[in-house]
């Protein structure tokens, strides 16, 4: 491969805050949130043109592990007062992706977070002392330069740790394959009363409502690439169809993002056409809208000072320094699709309600960095239970305590004292 060396340059340090938060998805929307309400000066970047990440831009509609105290509930409420909450069970619920932009919007402005979009992280500065100095991004701005005392990575796929030098674990720990990737679009439909039994969140269990979804895909002509497809009411006759697995494809590579997400689309015109073809509930069946950026279920996993395992899933694990409790199990999408095209063997395995200590939130090899989201530190099978949206929320909410903390203490993440960070997260309505 050839090479170009760039010349230095000098790059405008635009300022200092508190805290910035890298990622403005699920769980970095709460850590800015979280950390303003703390009285931190916080700043939070984000590449997509919304906050959100994969609940808005990728247009998910469905929150899974909503019963979570704190930030969590607030969405959930303002949701609801809103009208844009839809139906779902006890842990999960659909909901208006474009209600849920504005939400955002308005809780991280009303929390005084000073927010940046169309910004990518592109590099960082570690100083002498190992501590995290600056994010580095680029816009269409050009580059820039963000000082802070704590950072906050919640990139997904762990972007900011990453280019600041932290240590990561990628994928299957003996294949290193990963999970595949899924393109969500939105529909309507107008015959809702015929939908029930395709519909996960209508139909009398979530397995049946995706088997008759498949079958009625294959009668019309096409098999979908993942064989348990998911149709959601959403609200009046919009409804978010998931049934698309892209499988080999790295979400650290631009090139297999951009042709994962054209097969997708491609994918799931044919599949909208097919089953409109066939008429009745499927009568004037339309794609509205396909997800702005493709879902990627997993990318690094950042190593932290403690890395929630296997065990821990199985044993029920619970620590001092708890964040908050998953009672998700194991959620591999299979990665091979010769062997399935549905989920891994590894799903079967027993597993209790375990907690996320706030060590595995924290960057083992680089100072004054937090992770929140998918990229806090896990093995693989435990990486597939603590991924849903509702657990990075909490993530995120306890990330921007500890961040603003740190900042004013004037110490690293590890050094702030359990209590200050739990007296915190109780004022935020945490628990």
């Amino acid at each position: 491969m050839a090479i170009y060396f760039e010349p230095a340059r000098n790059v405008p340090i635009v300022e200092e805050s508190d805290v910035v938060v890298c990622g403005g998805g699920p769980a970095g929307v709460a850590a800015a949130i979280a950390a303003a309400r703390a009285g931190a000066r916080t700043r939070l970047l984000e590449m997509q043109g919304c906050l959100g990440g994969t609940w808005t831009a990728g247009l998910v509609s469905w929150i899974i592990e909503s019963r979570k105290t704190g930030l969590m509930r607030e969405i959930t409420d303002e949701l609801d007062r809103r009208g844009a909450r839809g139906p779902g069970g006890e842990r999960d619920f659909a909901y208006d992706p474009e209600s849920m932009k504005l939400l955002l919007d308005e809780l991280v402005l009303e929390a005084g977070v000073q927010v940046q979009l169309y910004t990518h992280v592109v590099g960082t500065h570690v100083n002498d002392a190992g501590r995290l100095a600056l994010a580095l991004t680029e816009s269409k701005t050009g580059r820039q330069a963000w000082a802070a005392k704590a950072f906050v990575d919640a990139t997904g796929d762990g972007d900011l740790a990453a280019q600041a030098g932290c240590g990561f674990d990628l994928g299957h720990p003996e294949t290193g394959q990963l999970q595949p990737m899924s393109l969500i679009t939105l529909v309507t439909l107008e015959n809702r009363e015929a939908l029930w039994p395709y519909v996960c969140n209508q139909a009398d269990t979530h397995n049946e409502a995706k088997k008759r979804l498949f079958d009625a895909m294959v009668s019309a002509g096409v098999t979908p690439s993942y064989a348990a497809p998911v149709l959601f009411h959403v609200r009046d006759n919009l409804y978010s169809l998931s049934s698309n697995h892209e499988y080999g494809v790295s979400g650290l590579s631009a090139a297999d993002l951009t042709n994962a997400t054209l097969r997708g689309r491609a994918e799931m015109n044919r599949i909208v056409a097919a089953l409109r073809s066939m008429g009745g509930p499927w009568e004037g069946m339309r794609l509205v809208a396909s997800a702005a950026h493709i879902g990627v279920r997993e990318a690094r996993r950042v190593h932290g000072l403690y890395t929630v395992n296997t065990d821990d899933m199985l044993r029920g694990a619970t620590f001092d320094d708890a964040v908050c409790r998953v009672t998700v199990g194991i959620d591999v999408h299979s990665t091979d699709p010769s062997k399935s095209k549905t989920f891994d063997p590894e799903n079967s395995l027993r597993t209790k309600p375990y907690d996320i200590p706030l060590r595995s939130l924290i960057a083992r090899d680089v100072q004054g960095l937090l992770m929140a989201g998918r990229c806090v530190s896990g093995d693989f099978l435990a990486h597939s239970s603590y991924r849903m949206t509702g657990t990075a929320v909490a993530m995120g909410q306890a990330a921007g305590i500890v961040a603003a903390l740190a900042a004013q203490q004037h110490c690293l993440p590890q050094e702030v004292p359990w209590a200050d960070v739990r007296a915190a997260l109780v004022r935020q309505g945490a628990s």
